[in-house]
């Protein structure tokens, strides 16, 4: 039961950082949320920096875990690398408030909370060696690792506009099949012309 509360308490505070920000949310309305008391939030946690460093290293880890997943069964090819591009487009697909988090983050948020970046740089680091031998010869691995990074985060957070009655896929609202479907082809695309059909030897 003990465990559970504290699941359901880690929840609702990264459902408010990611919406509000680590400095835009009140400790108070981490406990109001919560449906507890400040007192015993701050018995459960200590304080909201320490809350709001679970809930970065919580996230970081869950993502290390399925990048991971999808690295074991990595083949340094060019369909290698788009499988595991379609791992970590689908992962954040279904995970949007990690997103959320990170954006708050760039923006400034919890500047005094330093640190919380190591892991993400450890983990591009291992995207990034697992397709050295896939890019083509003036692509920078590590960048290719960012650019998919950069290209995801901003469709799930921003989306596109483009003509039509539905102008835009904008943050808030539900991510049509038929957007994923077009913004998935695209990244496909994208892959197939900064790598080599097959690793090894051409970068």
């Amino acid at each position: 039961m003990e465990d559970a509360e504290r699941e359901r308490i880690i929840a609702v505070a990264i459902r408010l950082f990611a919406d509000l920000g680590f400095d835009g949310t009140p400790w108070r309305l981490i406990a109001d949320t919560s449906g507890i008391g400040v007192e015993e939030l701050t018995e459960r946690f200590g304080s909201k920096a320490i809350l709001y460093r679970e809930v970065m290293l919580r996230i970081q880890a869950a993502e290390r875990e399925a990048l991971e997943a999808a690295t074991a069964t990595f083949t340094p090819t060019r369909q290698g690398v788009i499988d595991l591009v379609d791992a970590y487009l689908d992962f954040h697909v279904d995970h949007p408030e990690i997103i959320s988090l990170w954006l708050q983050r760039w923006m400034g948020d919890a500047a005094d909370i330093p640190d919380m970046e190591e892991q993400v740089r450890s983990l591009s680091a291992m995207m990034a060696a697992a397709v050295q031998d896939v890019a083509v010869p003036d692509i920078d691995p590590e960048y290719l690792i960012w650019t998919i990074v950069w290209c995801v985060h901003g469709f799930l957070s921003g989306g596109i506009q483009h003509p039509g009655p539905h102008r835009y896929h904008a943050r808030g609202e539900p991510l049509g099949m038929e957007a994923l479907q077009r913004f998935r082809a695209h990244l496909h695309a994208l892959i197939t012309r900064i790598t080599v059909p097959q690793g090894g030897g051409l970068g």
